[in-house]
């Protein structure tokens, strides 16, 4: 089935801004209409993390971004992307929550990856806000509703485990959490995008 976001495309400037021309609209749209500065993405649109659209969702700059970000801010055996976890996490929660699945941490393609002492810290309350807001648009964007489903937290926190075990140099002694049933790849950047993308496609029809 298409998604929102593909149905949205035609509203969607095909062509972006010249490189100088991102920091114009970003002006322009910060004095205008949006809240605060924006961000230049990989396809070289705007987005702007703490005043989200949904039209300026684009599955080529989640792919891209989660792909060149390393969990656990690379402190790993191996170079182990984030879309790879989302590409895991998608097949190891309930068929139905798969789309949301691939999704679930599609926010940290334009708020970045924190190890959780850091994110859960009392002091980072501000942080948790706007990727919770991001996190909704980005549901939004693709037609899915609000809140992450049980089934992806579990697949979560199951490969959460598997990659302490896998990839961590205490190899996790400490974790006593379940561990997932999933081959760890640790494909490089390229390859992780290309999986995630076609992953999406998958789920989306789109392809």
């Amino acid at each position: 089935m298409a998604s929102d976001n593909d149905k949205s495309d035609s509203a969607q400037s095909s062509t972006p801004p010249a490189s100088n021309g991102v920091r114009v609209e970003c002006e322009r749209r910060r004095e205008t209409q949006r809240q605060g500065d924006c961000i230049e993405c990989v396809t070289g649109f705007p987005f702007w993390p703490f005043d989200p659209h949904p039209e300026d969702v684009r599955i080529e700059d989640i792919a891209h971004s989660l792909a060149m970000q390393c969990r656990f801010a690379g402190h790993t055996k191996a170079f182990y992307s984030v879309a790879e976890h989302c590409w895991h996490v998608s097949r190891l929660c309930a068929p139905q929550d798969a789309l949301a699945g691939l999704l679930h941490d599609a926010a940290e393609a334009y708020l970045l990856d924190l190890p959780r002492p850091i994110k859960y810290d009392a002091k980072m309350q501000p942080y948790r806000d706007a990727e919770a807001v991001v996190q909704r648009t980005i549901y939004a964007a693709f037609g899915l509703p609000p809140k992450t489903p049980v089934t992806v937290k579990e697949a979560d926190r199951a490969l959460a485990g598997l990659e302490i075990r896998e990839l961590m140099t205490n190899r996790g002694a400490w974790w006593n959490g379940p561990i997932a049933g999933a081959e760890i790849r640790c494909w490089d950047p390229p390859q992780a995008k290309a999986m995630f993308l076609h992953r999406f496609a998958e789920l989306t029809d789109a392809g």
